[in-house]
């Protein structure tokens, strides 16, 4: 018998040994018979003999209510085991530009590089793979070391030239683009936002806490697009790679930043609020907020380091 219990779980245990001395009554009411080895019900929580252990033997108040425990108890251990795993909400993209691996996820881990401070899927976790020596650091000031001879030099050198068009660019942009006269009051600027959501569209799926309201629009000079401009909503958690995925298909914009390819073919995303080109791994959420304008733009160079 006891060799069955630890195998199977029971409804039933068996009373502890000092009550093998004394004996105890079997409490259904039909039987009252003395037994020296007792057993407890785990659901009603009474003492009965051999033949009344089960639940079914003795008509149980309460059946069920130890297998409902049990479910109860493993459901919790279940999620504490779970909990502060990621999820595809808090999952970032590989910042590789030429791929589209979500990283941080449970079927896909991260690596930060600690040259370039980026976080890279398992293909391009080499430093050779990503082509780190390229790249400037983030959080590294301009100029500084990170570079490996003539190919950092020339790398350099487009950034600058891509940032200081995009700054003239970005002037009259600004212009058209920012509200006359800006709003100046916390709560004009909260009309302005609300406006935006009552047009703007998006997946219905994304989380109403986690909306993100955006002016999209694509730059006529370098990219064709069905739909020049528009208002929409994104996931804050999303990278600005997907979010950029997203914005181009709502403008119907030409895509082909998945297929590898030059820069010239490129698309890019441009914080016009911010003057700058956002980073496809850079967190949609951590450099915009709602009521900004961002502009899709086809081969502008590499992200520039900010001045």
């Amino acid at each position: 018998m006891a060799s069955s219990n630890t195998t199977i779980p029971q409804s039933y245990t068996t009373m502890d040994k000092d009550v093998e001395a004394i004996g105890s009554h079997c409490q259904f009411s039909y039987c009252n018979q003395l037994d020296f080895l007792p057993f407890r019900c785990e659901s009603c929580r009474g003492i009965y003999c051999l033949d009344h252990r089960t639940e079914g033997a003795h008509q149980c108040s309460h059946a069920g209510e130890w297998a409902a425990a049990k479910r109860r108890k493993e459901n919790k251990n279940l999620s504490s085991a779970t909990s502060g795993k990621p999820t595809i909400l808090t999952a970032t993209q590989c910042s590789n530009p030429d791929c589209k691996t979500y990283i941080n996820t449970l079927t896909s881990v991260g690596v930060s590089c600690p040259t370039c401070n980026r976080q890279y899927c398992l293909k391009h976790r080499l430093r050779e793979d990503h082509s780190c020596d390229k790249l400037v650091p983030i959080g590294a000031r301009q100029g500084s070391g990170g570079g490996g001879g003539g190919g950092g030099t020339s790398q350099a050198e487009k950034a600058k030239t891509a940032l200081k068009r995009l700054q003239i660019w970005g002037q009259k942009k600004q212009a058209a683009v920012l509200p006359k006269p800006k709003p100046s009051t916390a709560a004009s600027r909260m009309i302005a936002v609300n406006q935006l959501k009552k047009t703007a569209k998006g997946d219905e799926k994304v989380p109403v806490d986690k909306r993100l309201y955006l002016h999209v629009e694509a730059e006529a000079n370098t990219t064709t697009s069905k739909l020049p401009k528009g208002e929409f909503w994104y996931n804050s958690a999303w990278s600005v790679g997907r979010m950029l995925d997203e914005a181009a298909k709502g403008l119907q914009v030409q895509n082909v930043n998945n297929r590898g390819g030059g820069e010239e073919e490129r698309l890019r995303v441009f914080h016009v609020e911010g003057g700058r080109l956002l980073d496809f791994g850079e967190k949609a959420g951590d450099v915009l907020t709602n009521g900004n304008t961002i502009v899709l733009l086809r081969g502008v160079g590499p992200v520039a380091p900010p001045p």
